[in-house]
């Protein structure tokens, strides 16, 4: 159990961010397409996310040979807690798409590995594999759409 809050204070350091860094005025006024889901969405799934993700570091911890995947989740919740400040923050469109490309291979990769070790915890990330791909979308196509006028 004192595994499990540990990840889970991780996640809670990362979702900190969006308390910091919130869209504001720039992020309502920026061009977004019209898939962009509500406003509500993203604390829900971000939630959802965090909650799996420190499931998947505690079962992690009980699964001999894991150490690389390990190794990656920690790489993911640093990538994970840096977008938010570098796009919202510093209003970094492109800073933030390169981070969004690392984080979505990170965490790809994660699951790959996780699935050779355990298919419980491997299928666990697929929630937060595609919500990655929504988000590198949104992230994708506001930087298309927003060339002209606001932070690269």
């Amino acid at each position: 159990m004192v595994t499990f809050l540990i990840f889970l204070i991780a996640c809670g350091a990362a979702a900190t961010t969006g308390m910091v860094f919130k869209p504001g005025q720039w992020y309502a006024q920026l061009n977004k397409p019209k898939f962009t889901p509500p406003n509500w969405v993203f604390p829900v799934a971000w939630t959802t996310i965090y909650l799996l993700l420190a499931w998947v570091g505690y079962r992690l911890t009980m699964i001999p040979g894991s150490e690389m995947v390990l190794a990656l989740w920690a790489a993911q919740i640093a990538l994970n807690t840096l977008w938010t400040p570098v796009f919202f923050g510093a209003q970094r469109i492109v800073a933030a798409m390169v981070i969004l490309v690392l984080l979505w291979l990170v965490v790809a990769a994660m699951v790959v590995l996780a699935l050779r070790l355990d298919v419980i915890t491997g299928l666990i990330l697929f929630p937060y594999l595609a919500w990655l791909c929504v988000a590198a979308a949104l992230n994708f196509s506001i930087m298309r759409n927003n060339r002209a006028g606001f932070g690269s």
